[in-house]
Order: C-alpha cells, then structure tokens, then sequence
C-alpha cells in the first residue's frame, strides 16, 4: 500500500509527511514481492536527496544471514547504524537438528506414515519432560491430519492419557476450557481437545484460533499442530518445535517446492 502511495510526489502527497519508514521482516526482499521493498527503499532515498529533508529508515529481520549486504542497500553507517543479535543473546539457547526420513518407496502415504512415526517419536519423549510441543505442516488439512496420526500412535502405544491428557484431578488449567471446547462450532477443536491437542490455520474462525492460542499459552493443551501462519506475529512459548517436511506445494507451479531456508 505504502508503494502505491508514494508513486505520485510532490510536497503536498502522503510520502512527504514521513519521518520514520520501519520495515518488518527485511529478509522477504529474497521473496517474490521483495521487488515492492526495493522500489520504496529506492523512491525513499531519491526523495531524501532531492527535497534534503531527513528520514530515518529502520529494517528489521530476525532470519537475515548476510545482513551486511542488506545494510549497504539500506545505505545504513555500519559503525553506528547496524546492529545485530546472534544466538548469544537467547535467553535459552537454540539447538538445530535436521532428521532424514527413508521410506525407500515412492508411496506418498508410506512416507507420510514414516515421518507420522518419527515426529511421535520426537513429540513423546518432549511431553515426558514436561515440554509443550508445536508440530508445524504446510496445508490446513494437514493440521487434522497429524493431530489425529498422534492420536492414534499414542493410543496404541498405551500413553495418550499419560502423556497428552493429564489426570484430570491435577489440571485445572485444562478444566477451565473444558466447556468453551465442547461448545466450539468446529468439531476438530473439540475432538483433539480431548486428546489434549489442538489445531490452528486460517481456515479457522478467528474465535477458534484465539481460543486454541490462549490454551496453549495457559497449557490446557501440550501439542499444537499448525500452519505457518501462527508463526507470523503471534508468540507462543514452546520449548520443541517441529517443522514436518521440507517441501511444500506450490499452486503456481503446480508441484512440490523446497522450503525456503528463511522461512
């Protein structure tokens, strides 16, 4: 919107009234629409030289490699104008690990069914620690889908009571939005709720989504399985985060693409 608005100039337009341009998640300019950022930080800077006013420029990112580079485009004083945080500065340090899963077939639903297996594996050896776990997909169906493939695994495996639910008697975190999840519209919600998960994607009523944001925040649920939209501006404390699958399906192309290293 702010590149449509500042297509016309003049003294009088919107664009010479600003003092201070932030732009958040800096690092989409890899993206196909990074195009739109540097056409605005470009009319900023030619703006800024021919009426000789001044206005500060303020990029943030929290995955942006070679932020150097970005600086320089920026035209940002690197002794005095950048500032970067490393993993140093975490509260609590975070630990990487990339898992390959084999299936040796071509089978789509084989595979599915290996990875459903390991990320069990991962998700119940955090809930014996006590750690609250979010389980990332690439479709909205998905969400479902893998809530329900724990579900079952923890069944078999005689543990979802133990590990998922909780005694009753003990949570009375969980007994508080008992009700508000049985009365929920969205019959998903309600039946992983049950098994002390929940969903979350945009397919869902806003209603939903900030219930199941509040009982992960509160604990009544110990999974969360969801897309990436709950990761851009919502904080949700998880000490295990899985990102299941590395390829996601791309309309445009019509095929399956590789996960973007930023994203």
């Amino acid at each position: 919107k702010w590149d449509v608005v500042t297509r016309k100039g003049g003294d009088g337009s919107l664009g010479s009234t600003c003092g201070l341009l932030i732009i958040d998640e800096v690092h989409l300019l890899a993206d196909e629409r990074g195009a739109v950022i540097e056409s605005v930080v470009a009319r900023l800077h030619r703006w800024v030289e021919s009426s000789q006013r001044q206005v500060r420029l303020i990029g943030l990112s929290a995955t942006l490699p070679n932020y150097e580079d970005v600086a320089t485009f920026l035209r940002v004083d690197k002794r005095k104008g950048l500032f970067f945080f490393g993993p140093e500065h975490r509260p609590v340090p975070l630990q990487q690990t990339f898992i390959g899963v084999t299936a040796h077939t071509k089978d789509r639903f084989k595979r599915e069914k290996k990875m459903d297996d390991v990320c069990y594996e991962i998700v119940s050896d955090a809930l014996r620690h006590w750690h609250q776990v979010m389980v990332f997909v690439h479709s909205r169906k998905g969400t479902g889908t893998t809530a329900k493939a724990l579900a079952e695994r923890a069944a078999m495996n005689g543990e979802l009571e133990r590990l998922f639910i909780g005694d009753e008697g003990e949570d009375d975190v969980r007994t508080k939005y008992i009700e508000r999840a049985e009365k929920s519209r969205n019959r998903e919600l309600t039946e992983h709720f049950r098994n002390g998960m929940g969903i979350h994607h945009a397919g869902m009523l806003r209603n939903d989504r900030r219930l199941t944001e509040q009982m992960f925040n509160d604990g009544a649920i110990k999974v969360l399985c969801c897309t990436a939209t709950l990761a851009w501006g919502i904080n949700l404390p998880a000490h295990t985060v899985i990102i299941k699958g590395t390829d996601v399906y791309m309309p445009e192309k019509g095929t399956n693409v590789d996960l973007s290293i930023l994203d």
